[in-house]
């Protein structure tokens, strides 16, 4: 193909070769010289070749020139006595196939510009395989969709190599489609368990990718009259199972089950326990199977253990989960860095719901309220803050639980019995104790603090105080509140008054300086 040079050149030498190809079959050889610039090294020739190639195959597939069926090789028909129409739609079909091939590599190209082009030109080939079928129906009515050439898309989009994230963002305008959600489900399914059994130690790559895809599919909560779909059909039959959110639920716990059940990355983990009660639990078919998962996890100790609470939390109050050592290991959650965790605030809003009903035995939250309390002695303001109005929380729902505070042998006590090293609050001894760390705190050097710990010092007001708004405070918020606030009386800076310039005539500056 001779071209001018520049881009301008190529896509001039390219629409004329269209525009032949498209004309006449016998210019039919000239399909190879487009394809031809699918391989350029020069990304701008390269999408004026992904474009002719978008406009030549998508107007083949409307005028019906590709063979429809079970595709023959081509040497077999070439050979043969078949009349030229048919060997010139298998001979152009072969050639599609060539096309989306390439276009499919292209998805793992330099530029993201050639990508994005490539990826939105096989969905647009998906898009016209499904108005005009390459497969014949099994029967009237049948439900036909591309799943070959869609699943090599999914394929390419779960790279081993590459970070696909961006590419994926673009793709997750498809997803907003019933069927192409649906079918990226099945896809995704498939395509994980392949690459878990071909290799020993998966990358992280593809483990990364897999789950920016599978957290980018979102259902509905509810069944939809109106169905969204990509590949337009001229009347949806209620017998496919894309047009039923039953199945896609189906579909949708298969795809996240069979990516849990590998061994992924930590941070992976984290960011699956992330969305897992509102992005995934909600729309499974059957949330009790993430049990295990979420059981593993939260058994895994540190930063998995706070974020697995969440799920934990939903399986336990709506699916009547039964596991029996649940606050055992949250007690044993609680040591110095649950007041520096990101997840701080995720935490304790979760372990006030879990401690909040009456039915608790008062050695349970005695032995809570206590190892908290022993741990405020270290824990920076911004906790403290919302910790002490926790504690006394606890206190108003339990009174078994004031003689914490009251206690009658408080003051005849040689040292305290609690064990702080128990990590079964049962044994811990917290109801032999006292909470005499919050009073402690009276005297700590912020004055908010101490006002919060000396509320124990009168009863208790009978509601409660909200610590909704006190979970996510920080120490910058403290430091600029406490900026704005006005001082209404002068405050002596210096209890000794000044015998001159230099002070007391014993003092060191005296000893050292003289005024001359």
């Amino acid at each position: 193909m001779e071209r001018g040079p520049g881009p301008d050149g190529a896509r001039r030498a390219l629409g004329c070769l269209l525009e032949a190809v498209l004309a006449s079959r016998g210019e039919a050889n000239a399909v190879f010289d487009i394809l031809a610039v699918l391989q350029s090294e020069d990304s701008e020739e390269i999408r004026e070749a992904v474009r002719a190639c978008g406009r030549l195959f998508a107007a083949l597939l409307e005028r019906g020139e590709l063979f429809v069926g079970r595709l023959p090789s081509e040497d077999s028909v070439l050979a043969g006595s078949q009349g030229a129409t048919r060997k010139y739609k298998v001979w152009m079909r072969h050639r599609y196939h060539s096309c989306c091939n390439r276009l499919r590599e292209l998805l793992a190209h330099s530029s993201f510009e050639v990508k994005e082009l490539a990826l939105s030109t096989l969905m647009r080939f998906v898009q016209l395989e499904g108005v005009h079928p390459l497969e014949k129906p099994k029967w009237d009515g049948c439900y036909l969709f591309p799943h070959q050439l869609f699943k090599a898309v999914v394929e390419g989009l779960l790279s081993l190599e590459d970070d696909c994230s961006l590419l994926l963002s673009q793709f997750r305008e498809y997803l907003e489609h019933d069927d192409i959600r649906y079918h990226t489900m099945q896809a995704a399914t498939d395509i994980v368990v392949r690459v878990a059994n071909r290799y020993l130690e998966v990358p992280f790559t593809f483990w990364n990718n897999a789950f920016t895809l599978l957290s980018a599919v979102s259902l509905p909560r509810q069944e939809c009259n109106t169905s969204s779909f990509y590949v337009k059909h001229a009347k949806l039959s209620q017998t496919w199972k894309v047009v039923h959110l039953k199945e896609h639920r189906k579909a949708f716990q298969l795809m996240w089950l069979g990516f849990l059940k590998h061994e992924l990355p930590l941070g992976l983990y984290k960011k699956v326990l992330v969305i897992m009660h509102d992005s995934i639990l909600p729309h499974l078919a059957q949330p009790s199977l993430m049990i295990d998962f979420l059981t593993r996890a939260y058994d895994m100790g540190g930063a998995i253990s706070l974020l697995a609470l969440n799920g934990l939390f939903i399986l336990i109050h709506q699916h009547n989960l039964e596991y029996p050592d649940f606050y055992r290991k949250l007690y044993g959650l609680l040591d110095p860095s649950i007041f520096h965790v990101k997840y701080r605030a995720r935490f304790f809003h979760l372990a006030d719901l879990f401690l909040s009903s009456s039915h608790l035995p008062a050695y349970l939250v005695a032995a809570f309220a206590k190892r908290l309390s022993r741990l405020a002695l270290t824990a920076p303001p911004e906790a403290l803050l919302m910790v002490l109005p926790f504690i006394c929380n606890l206190l108003r729902r339990h009174p078994a639980c004031r003689v914490l505070v009251h206690h009658p042998l408080g003051h005849e006590l040689d040292s305290d019995p609690f064990d702080p090293e128990e990590g079964n609050p049962a044994e811990s001894r917290a109801l032999e104790s006292s909470l005499w760390e919050l009073q402690a705190l009276q005297q700590h050097y912020h004055p908010e603090v101490s006002q919060a710990a000396s509320v124990i010092n009168q009863a208790l007001s009978v509601s409660e105080i909200s610590i909704a708004p006190l979970l996510e405070l920080t120490a910058f918020e403290i430091f600029e509140r406490n900026l704005k606030k006005k001082c209404q009386e002068s405050v002596p800076l210096q209890f000794i008054p000044a015998q001159g310039l230099l002070g007391l005539q014993d003092d060191l500056c005296a000893q050292h300086f003289t005024l001359s």
